[in-house]
């Protein structure tokens, strides 16, 4: 979702510039998190030239699937994040207090970068199915792990007490 500097100048400056939009964010699936699957997001608000600023004020809609915390069928997680980014043209020496500034580098303002930090940073840590069959849908094995049941659970010592079997062995004989 790019915008031009004289876009926004030329509507923003005396009423809100609007934007409603669709933007593909399907690259969040690739990174290392736990979203499975998200499509597209619904993305409208306004944006307002005040001076050297301009503020962005907008609205991120969509669906994105998860994994259940319990069982790991997936689990549609709608969302709905409210967000203001303001970039500004100011030519001061930005210090660190001032993050939710972006400076403005080009003639191009692309918000497709803070729509994907903001939704990252939307991902709740755990969800879980309300699915009834949620538990039969669970998978039993996977790559190089398999469920393995307290019933099916074999009673073998472990390896490395075998040596402190055949102590406990000889002390027996002892006796």
């Amino acid at each position: 979702m790019k915008f031009s500097l004289g876009q926004i100048k030329r509507n923003g400056s005396n009423e809100p510039f609007a934007f409603d939009d669709q933007v593909d964010v399907s690259e969040l699936e690739t990174m290392n998190n736990d979203i499975r699957e998200i499509g597209s997001v619904h993305v409208s608000g306004t944006a307002m030239d005040q001076g050297d600023d301009i503020m962005f004020t907008f609205t991120i809609a969509g669906t994105m699937i998860l994994p259940c915390a319990r069982t790991l069928v997936d689990v549609p997680y709608p969302f709905e994040i409210n967000t203001v980014e303001i970039f500004s043209e100011s030519p001061y020496e930005k210090d660190d207090s001032d993050d939710d500034i972006h400076p403005i580098d080009k003639e191009v303002l692309d918000l497709t970068p803070l729509i994907k930090e903001n939704i990252l940073l939307a991902v709740p840590y755990r969800v879980f199915s309300d699915d009834e069959d949620a538990i039969s849908q669970a998978p039993i094995e996977g790559d190089g792990w398999e469920f393995i049941s307290e019933d099916k659970k074999e009673q073998k010592p472990d390896p490395r007490l075998k040596k402190l079997e055949s102590l406990l062995e000889d002390k027996e004989e002892k006796e």
